[in-house]
């Protein structure tokens, strides 16, 4: 079984990631897993540095989120482009790994994005977990995590799914506004998967 963790930016989808994780499930981090498959499948790094350019990696082709960050939340069709050569080598990964999670024990395979809906991963999910919070929260958070400028925020904001466009595609929701504990939301998880 597959599945889907999301929420936007701020929302603290990751801090119940690690909870789900302690608990026993296995967690497919979708930003982690898609760094490192921009940093060593040449396709994509090929076809990344035609698309935005040489400078989106250093020398040692080590990607840089920064500057591909400012070219792409400023110009939507640079980030529809750039996902559309991400998203699917991401999703091959995804099927792989719960593949092989599969043979050695079946268990289910818990995959974290802030874009699952964007992407179209929620699509190779059997259930969807959808984080809200308060917008207030959500940037506060981030400005923290991030150390970014309100403005940057507001823009990564923008291009992502609304907790209304999430919740359509969720199985279970829940809230993540500091009322309850992590623990109390995983287990919460837990009984309704």
């Amino acid at each position: 079984m597959i599945i889907g963790l999301t929420g936007g930016i701020g929302s603290g989808k990751s801090a119940i990631a690690r909870g789900l994780y302690q608990m026993g499930y296995t967690i497919y981090d979708t930003d982690s897993q898609a760094k490192r498959i921009m940093e060593q499948d040449p396709n994509v790094i090929s076809q990344i540095k035609a698309l935005l350019g040489e400078d989106c990696y250093d020398a040692d082709n080590h990607y840089l989120s920064s500057i591909v960050a400012d070219k792409v939340f400023s110009q939507p069709d640079l980030l529809t482009r750039l996902n559309a050569i991400v998203h699917p080598a991401v999703q091959a990964d995804i099927e792989q790994r719960h593949e092989a999670l599969n043979q050695s024990r079946p268990m289910p395979l818990i995959v974290e994005s802030a874009i699952l809906l964007e992407s179209g991963l929620y699509r190779i999910c059997d259930k969807v977990i959808a984080v809200t919070a308060p917008e207030e929260i959500r940037i506060e958070r981030a400005m923290h995590r991030d150390h970014s400028t309100l403005s940057k925020i507001r823009a990564r904001l923008r291009a992502q799914a609304t907790d209304e466009q999430r919740a359509q595609i969720a199985h279970i929701i829940v809230n993540n506004d500091g009322q309850q504990s992590i623990i109390d939301i995983c287990q919460y998880i837990n009984q309704h998967l």
